[in-house]
């Protein structure tokens, strides 16, 4: 069974992970804190923080997991989706790592590894899984027939959910990132005070424009009404924008889980590791008769550990990238035809 060494770098954490037979040796995560203080990654400093970064980090990871540089049997990095600079980070080094070593590259797709991120611990799903994937760049449904057999039989539209949280918060005056600390509100506020619209779009598909827009207006006429409105209700707005994206993403869920027949439910990618929507998911699971996976905190928002589950299988399968490949911004491609 294969040792690979795993890069991370798609956006403003510098990851890097080692797996060997099939588990997970090691995951450091280093994450770039400058970019708070601009509300948000600002994409040049994104990728100079990465080459700072990238070297200390995978020596730790292999120190981390007692393999040394000469006992690797690939290389793996996150080919797309992401920022470019920070992607070319990975990818150049990964490409200079494997050259060096005369082992063979594998280039793996950021969103994929978000699903494969179930494989690295127990329980792990039975094929076909339907996995809802949310991050602050994406919102997909995925159905799961195999490790590298995936269709995305629902995304968004327009906006990604994670990105509604962070414009919410940037709205309500909160620090970057303000996703978690929304969830953080919500847990102390009501979720049904202020209703807010759910978008009605078509088939399985998402979309967060439309809620934004309505959180805007709705701040704004509170705001003329009591200048202190955010700060009187900050637990409650938080809890209401929180239920009703929630309840958009679970809709569309058990309509996909009804369409394709699927029991095994799983969630990933960084908005999973909210706590309103693990809860939500789980007692949703109950009541359809789903069996759910939740994988790992650590495991849900951007980390190298992914990465690494999905060069296994891809190893395993043959699917070697050549020295001439390129990392892009958007998802190039997402299994099987990888």
């Amino acid at each position: 069974m294969p040792k690979i060494l795993a890069i991370e770098s798609s956006c403003d954490e510098t990851a890097a992970s080692v797996i060997a037979d099939g588990a997970i040796r090691s995951n450091v995560i280093a994450t770039q804190e400058i970019h708070s203080k601009y509300g948000g990654v600002v994409p040049e400093m994104a990728s100079r923080a990465h080459m700072e970064a990238i070297v200390p980090v995978v020596l730790e990871a292999l120190g981390k997991a007692g393999v040394s540089k000469k006992e690797l049997d690939a290389v793996a990095f996150t080919q797309s989706p992401g920022l470019i600079g920070s992607l070319l980070v990975g990818a150049s080094f990964a490409k200079s790592l494997a050259q060096a070593l005369d082992v063979p590259l594998l280039a793996v797709n950021h969103m994929q590894a978000h699903v494969l991120a179930h494989f690295i611990d127990d329980p792990k799903p039975d094929f076909p899984f339907l996995c809802l994937t949310v991050s602050g760049g994406h919102t997909q449904l995925v159905l799961v027939r195999d490790y590298l057999d995936m269709e995305i039989v629902g995304t968004t539209l327009d906006d990604a959910a994670g990105e509604a949280f962070d414009k919410t918060a940037k709205m309500l005056g909160l620090p970057y990132p303000g996703g978690p600390l929304i969830d953080k509100y919500a847990q102390q506020g009501d979720g049904g005070k202020f209703p807010f619209p759910i978008a009605q779009i078509p088939e399985l598909d998402y979309s967060f424009s439309g809620i934004k827009t309505a959180i805007l207006n709705f701040l704004q006429k509170g705001k003329k009404i009591d200048p202190d409105f955010i700060q009187n209700n900050l637990p409650d707005i938080c809890a209401s924008v929180q239920h009703t994206i929630i309840k958009t993403l679970l809709q569309k869920l058990v309509r996909a889980a009804e369409q394709y027949g699927v029991k095994n439910i799983g969630i990933a990618g960084g908005v999973s590791a909210n706590s309103g929507l693990r809860k939500a998911i789980t007692a949703l699971g109950a009541e359809e008769g789903w069996t759910v996976f939740i994988p790992e905190f650590q495991y849900c928002t951007d980390n190298a550990a992914m990465i690494a589950i999905t060069a296994h299988y891809q190893f395993l399968a043959r699917k070697f990238a050549g020295l001439d490949v390129e990392p892009a911004a958007r998802s190039l491609t997402f299994a099987p035809a990888i």
